[in-house]
């Protein structure tokens, strides 16, 4: 679904973001990109739509070349949600922001009415519908620009620091989402800092620095080896650093999941006192 050889990109003021990028997500697939700031993360999840072109190297989008094709066609097929959401609302009610991609698509109005309801009901924005994105919190204003990007159902799905602003049970709501379109097969990419909520999803997880990738690889192989977290500067998730700890005491290295780990020392405590 997504290819990436070799990727250069400069910025105008001479500051080289990414340098020879290569990468293959495949249709359905899952995947975190993480780092520390101006890895380069962003802006390569930028050329999945043509919101920047390559320097050097190509991206293809479903086998389109993003230098041949409009921003505006690759976003039927690649919805983007912005770290910042008041880069993308512009509406002033909730409905019509969820809306206006709708209409811009051509979808019809009877569609567009029940594609909204659904967005509203998915993301506990009903009570919103009339009020103006600006008038909520950051963490709202997130959810209503996810939800008019999956209005309109793409293929593609990129979300840009999803969890920030979000607590708990949101962040648990959009674990549950993002599993749910994993089992719709969409491909999702998510750029993160947030290590637990990535080791919550366990996803494919690319690691970034100074514009390389530096590590890409299952979220328990990744999230559980210090060494190669360092060279992104990640800090592994706790529930991880507990379990490394406890490896003198025959516990496994390995363990990136809160549930798991659970039944891990409850399995203990019972073998202890047989």
């Amino acid at each position: 679904m997504i290819e990436v050889k070799d990727l250069y990109f400069t910025y105008p003021n001479g500051v080289e973001a990414l340098k020879g990028i290569s990468l293959n997500i495949s249709d359905g697939e899952f995947v975190a990109i993480m780092g520390q700031n101006g890895a380069g993360k962003t802006t390569l999840v930028k050329h999945f739509n043509g919101l920047l072109k390559p320097s050097e190297g190509k991206v293809l989008i479903d086998g389109a070349d993003t230098k041949d094709v409009s921003v505006a066609t690759l976003a039927r097929k690649v919805g983007f949600v912005f770290q910042n959401p008041d880069h993308q609302l512009f509406c002033e009610t909730v409905e019509e922001e969820i809306a206006f991609a709708l209409r811009n698509f051509g979808f019809k109005e009877n569609v567009i009415k029940r594609r909204v309801t659904w967005a509203l009901n998915l993301l506990g924005l009903k009570n919103y519908r009339k009020t103006s994105p600006f008038m909520l919190s950051g963490g709202e204003r997130k959810r209503v620009a996810l939800a008019s990007i999956l209005a309109w159902n793409p293929k593609i799905l990129i979300l840009d620091e999803p969890t920030i602003g979000q607590d708990y049970n949101q962040k648990e709501k959009l674990r549950q989402f993002i599993l749910q379109m994993k089992a719709q097969k969409k491909t999702i990419v998510i750029v993160t800092h947030d290590v637990e909520f990535v080791a919550e999803c366990n996803p494919r997880v690319i690691l970034m620095s100074e514009g390389k990738i530096v590590a890409d690889g299952e979220a328990r192989k990744i999230l559980t080896s210090p060494g190669i977290l360092e060279k992104a500067s990640i800090i592994p998730p706790e529930i991880s650093r507990i379990f490394l700890e406890l490896s003198d005491f025959g516990f496994p290295t390995n363990v990136i999941d809160v549930y798991e780990a659970g039944g891990i020392i409850l399995d203990f405590w019972e073998a202890k006192n047989r």
